[in-house]
C-alpha cells in the first residue's frame, strides 16, 4: 500500500513540476527557447544542451522543433547552443524545425538558423540580426553631486565601459568597432544559412524586427504556422515537451514537496 501510495505521489509531484509521461511511441520532440539567452537563464547552455543530448539519442524521437519565444540575449551562449545542435543533427540524421513564438530575434533568431527549417506566425516578430553593446552614463549626475570615483586601469579601453565615466573619443570609436565586428559576423552566418532564400541586394542588417508575414516575403523563415499545424502535416505524431521549464520556483512544487516528506514516512 505505502509503495503503491509513493508511485502516485511521484506521478503526481512529476505532474507538478511541469513533466508528462512521453508516449511509447515515436514523437516529435519540443525544446523551450524562452526568455533572454544568457548564462545563469532558463535559456542558456546549461540548461539546453543536456535537453537536446537527450532528445537526439531517444530512440523514440522522429524529430525535433525549438520553441523559440526570445528578445535574444549572449551571441557566445546563442552560439555554444547551436553548435551542440549542428553536431546532433550529424551525429542522428534527425530533422529540426524551428517554431518562432511571439518573437525570435537576435541571438535567439541565430540559433534558428541552424534548424532545417524556420517557421513563425503571422503575428511573431523576427530579425534583429545585428549587435549591440549598451551601458549607462551617470558621469554627469555624479558631477552634480560632486561625488569621485577611484580609477586605477592599465590600458586606455580597460575603463570604458564604466557608467561613472566619461568615455572618449577613442573608446567610444572602440566599442562601435566591436559592435561593427560582430555585426559582420552574425551577417555571414545569416548568409550562408539562408543562401538561395533571401533576397539580393536587399539590407538585412539595419537591426530592425520583420512580422511574420514580411520576414517571410524577404526570405527570414520559410513558412507561416504553428508547432501544432506542422507538425500536424509533417508527422501525424503526438509531441512530448522536454523542457527545460523552471522547475525551483513557485508555490506548487514546495506544497508538493511536503507532501513527498508525508507519502515517505507512511510508506516506511
Amino acid at each position: 500500500m505505502g509503495v503503491g501510495l509513493f508511485a502516485v505521489y511521484l506521478a503526481f509531484y512529476a505532474s507538478s513540476l511541469g513533466y508528462k509521461l512521453m508516449p511509447n511511441a515515436e514523437i516529435v520532440a519540443i525544446v523551450n527557447v524562452s526568455g533572454s539567452i544568457g548564462a545563469g537563464q532558463l535559456a542558456s547552455a546549461e540548461e539546453l544542451v543536456p535537453v537536446l543530448e537527450k532528445v537526439f539519442h531517444s530512440p523514440k524521437v522522429k524529430a525535433v522543433a525549438l520553441n523559440i519565444d526570445s528578445p535574444g540575449g549572449q551571441p557566445f551562449e546563442s552560439e555554444r547552443i547551436a553548435e551542440t545542435l549542428d553536431r546532433l543533427k550529424v551525429e542522428t540524421g534527425k530533422i529540426v524545425y524551428a517554431f518562432i513564438g511571439n518573437t525570435g530575434a537576435s541571438a535567439a533568431y541565430m540559433l534558428a538558423l541552424h534548424a532545417d527549417r524556420i517557421i513563425a506566425g503571422r503575428y511573431s516578430m523576427v530579425g534583429s540580426i545585428g549587435a549591440i553593446i549598451a551601458g549607462w552614463d551617470f558621469h554627469k549626475l555624479a558631477e552634480k553631486w560632486d561625488i569621485n570615483q577611484r580609477i586605477y586601469a592599465s590600458g586606455v579601453h580597460k575603463n570604458m565601459l564604466n557608467p561613472f565615466a566619461a568615455m572618449s573619443k577613442e573608446s567610444e570609436e572602440k566599442a562601435q568597432q566591436m559592435v561593427d565586428q560582430m555585426a559582420v559576423v552574425f551577417s555571414k552566418e545569416f548568409q550562408e544559412k539562408r543562401k538561395g532564400k533571401i533576397r539580393e541586394g536587399f539590407n538585412y542588417t539595419t537591426g530592425e524586427i520583420w512580422g511574420g508575414e514580411q520576414a517571410l516575403e524577404i526570405g527570414l523563415i520559410d513558412e507561416i504556422g504553428t508547432i501544432e499545424s506542422v507538425v500536424n502535416r509533417e508527422w501525424h505524431l503526438p509531441t512530448h515537451d522536454f523542457g527545460p521549464t523552471n522547475k525551483s520556483k513557485g508555490f506548487f512544487p514546495q506544497f508538493s514537496a511536503q507532501i513527498m516528506k508525508t507519502v515517505l514516512s507512511w510508506a516506511n
